[in-house]
């Protein structure tokens, strides 16, 4: 199920006539990757954005301020170390992500705690709870 579906569709539209930022001179060195940095030199042609060169990064490619932070699936991505910190979201509208620090049994408490309470669990693995007739891997019924 997504929701935000028209916040996504607008992000997906600006981002179809964002170019591809890449580095400068990247395709003439092969030792010089694709990823972008920005060019800093005192007559560099990229930087003094002369015609026939890559565009730079700028503010004007920004996506729609809604749609910013949002995960692929419309629900906003939040960072949760403990219960507690479910309490201040919206099951509706917010999506949870287990931080990496977090111990296996607190993380199979919050996953507990949060599949009863509703929320989207975007790194649960396979400590999800399974559903009422659903198999193991053995084939058995739980």
């Amino acid at each position: 199920m997504v929701i935000n579906a028209e916040l996504l569709a607008a992000r997906k539209k600006v981002a179809s006539k964002r170019p591809k930022f890449v580095r400068q001179e990247s395709w003439r060195y092969d030792r010089l990757a694709e990823n972008w940095r920005k060019p800093k030199g005192k007559d560099n042609k990229m930087r003094k954005q002369k015609g026939g060169y890559p565009a730079l990064v700028k503010v004007g490619y920004r996506g729609p301020k809604l749609a910013r932070g949002l995960h692929p699936s419309g629900y906003t991505d939040n960072l949760v170390f403990n219960i507690a910190d479910l309490s201040g979201l919206d099951a509706k509208k917010d999506a949870i992500r287990l931080a990496r620090t977090v111990g296996s049994r607190k993380r199979r408490e919050i996953i507990e705690h949060a599949t009863r309470t509703g929320f989207k669990i975007l790194n649960a693995g396979k400590l999800l709870p399974k559903k009422e007739g659903e198999e193991t891997e053995e084939g058995e019924k739980q």
